[in-house]
């Protein structure tokens, strides 16, 4: 299995809501949760045009403090790397989940501004990046790491991103799902190499199999919502607790309208790792 060894630098209510309500969110874009390590910093951050999170990690105990993006907008990267600044970080990594279609991924601009950041995505996806991950991969960022999941489903390329198992890594442990799996609800699947089945069995087989109190973090969220659980998604999620053929027969009758960004987007996050020079 091959290793990247990367360099330094809801509408039903659990007894313990897990999210925050809109306005709290709005009012403040760097929602942070605890941890059981007091190495990982996290930040979720929000872009409201596309409802779109982008999540900031890093080792804030190694001496670098490098630290990721997961899906970046391009609207927002002065924000975001304002706040890296702030915060005495390094960043080394933009990580795509998936080639978007509803929004311009800022992994290009970001580029532009700190040449030495990689971009990274699935190799299935056909995009271009400095890094190209696929299932069984870990993205190292000082003494934490990222270990790479493929669950395509809603796109040929889509990647969950999971924070490490092990006693030196935060718990519980965190998922950054992308569009494979929303709360309460789970990514569109009618376009970009869509499956309804991939990602129904993507989801069964490789996001619920983690611990039931694996924190779940979408790319979006369109009702307020911020953050779900393992355990909350399989008791609750309206979509995926059925059966797959019924799950197949729900997402074949959504009948969605043709996505406004598409045409756009798509093209631009296919160059994902090049499109500095004309951002």
């Amino acid at each position: 299995m091959l290793k990247f060894q990367f360099i330094k630098f809801s509408p039903l209510f659990p007894s313990k809501p897990s999210f925050f309500p809109l306005s709290s969110r709005l009012k403040s874009h760097m929602a942070s949760y605890s941890s059981s390590s007091s190495n990982l910093l996290f930040r979720q951050l929000f872009e409201k045009e596309s409802s779109t999170y982008t999540y900031l990690l890093a080792d804030a105990s190694h001496a670098d403090k490098p630290a990721l993006l997961i899906d970046p907008v391009d609207r927002t990267v002065d924000r975001d790397l304002s706040l890296i600044q702030e915060l005495g970080l390094k960043l080394v990594y933009a990580l795509n989940t998936h080639v978007h279609a509803d929004h311009v991924t800022g992994t290009g601009l970001i580029k532009s501004k700190v040449p030495d950041v990689k971009s990274v995505i699935s190799k299935a996806s056909g995009a271009t990046a400095d890094v190209y991950v696929q299932q069984g991969d870990k993205i190292r960022f000082g003494d934490l790491y990222l270990e790479v999941r493929a669950t395509p489903g809603h796109t040929l390329g889509c990647l969950t991103y999971v924070t490490g198992d092990g006693p030196d890594q935060p718990q519980p442990r965190r998922a950054f799902t992308g569009d494979t799996l929303l709360i309460r609800g789970c990514g569109r699947t009618d376009f970009q190499g869509g499956s309804s089945e991939n990602l129904y069995k993507s989801v069964h087989s490789q996001i619920f199999t983690l611990p039931k109190d694996t924190l779940l973090y979408p790319a979006h969220d369109y009702k307020g919502f911020s953050v779900t659980t393992v355990g909350e998604e399989m008791q609750y999620n309206p979509r995926l607790t059925k059966d797959e053929e019924t799950f197949k027969n729900i997402m074949a009758n959504l009948n969605l309208s043709y996505p406004k960004m598409i045409d756009v987007a798509v093209p631009a996050n296919m160059v994902c790792g090049i499109q500095s020079k004309t951002s």
